[in-house]
């Protein structure tokens, strides 16, 4: 979202359980659209004490909770499913990444827009 949204919004991330690295599939994917990602994986506790104006849990709600967030912020969730749990070939893995890429690049802006409307 930095990358295509960055001129009204400023994105941050953070998981449920950290790895304490970014999947390298997911750097992968991204750079195939020439996101060039540099960070690292944090946990939401890094960030309870800044205040959002939005919050967006992009968790998959069928395979885990979603985390109680304490900071300041109103909280909009949209369900993905978690690519890093893809079974397959690395062909079929790839292509579950891909499409989540492609569900996130399409569906948060829309949060985003009816968050703005919104508020």
């Amino acid at each position: 979202m930095n990358t295509r949204l960055g001129d009204k919004w400023e994105a941050f991330s953070a998981g449920t359980k950290p790895s304490g690295y970014v999947h390298p599939k997911a750097i992968q994917v991204l750079a195939e659209i020439g996101i060039m990602h540099e960070g690292e994986s944090k946990k939401p506790n890094q960030f309870k004490d800044i205040k959002f104006d939005l919050i967006v849990t992009v968790c998959d709600s069928a395979a885990e909770n979603c985390p109680i967030w304490f900071g300041k912020g109103r909280i909009v969730h949209h369900s993905f499913s978690d690519p890093a749990k893809a079974i397959g070939s690395e062909d079929e893995i790839l292509s579950v990444f891909r499409n989540v890429r492609d569900e996130i690049l399409e569906k948060v802006p829309l949060v985003l827009r009816e968050a703005t409307k919104n508020s």
